[in-house]
């Protein structure tokens, strides 16, 4: 099965793993196909066994490969949103770290202007 046309939502776990059991169906029902694709002895010269195979085959890997463009494509798309997410987080504490020398700074330059504290030199 190929992927939908309107592409893949990677962000509904649940969704993607429904996408992936209907892409898995050719692969769950191999015997029945192989059952159905491969004659009797009594059809054996009226159908090609090979080519039938061939084509059975072909659809396999192709479905093998557009499941694996799939998964891969959504562990891109996750890992890259969690790197964002990440990074936007990261952002966000270096800049309470900033606010906290704001604050740190015009909180000790208030103690020292008003009460004229000199803090000791080692802190």
């Amino acid at each position: 099965m190929a992927v939908p046309s309107g592409g893949v939502n990677c962000e509904e776990f649940a969704e993607f793993q429904e996408l992936l059991k209907v892409m898995r169906i050719i692969d769950d029902r191999i015997v029945h196909e192989l059952n159905a694709t491969v004659p009797t002895a009594s059809f054996a010269g009226k159908i090609d066994a090979s080519q039938t195979c061939k084509q059975l085959y072909e659809s396999l890997m192709a479905t093998h490969a557009s499941r694996d463009r799939v998964i891969k494509n959504c562990i891109a798309q996750t890992s890259e949103v969690q790197l964002r997410k990440e990074q936007t987080k990261l952002k966000w504490m270096q800049s309470e770290l900033n606010v906290e020398e704001v604050v740190n700074d015009r909180a000790g330059r208030c103690l020292m202007n008003a009460a004229e504290f000199k803090p000791p030199k080692n802190e």
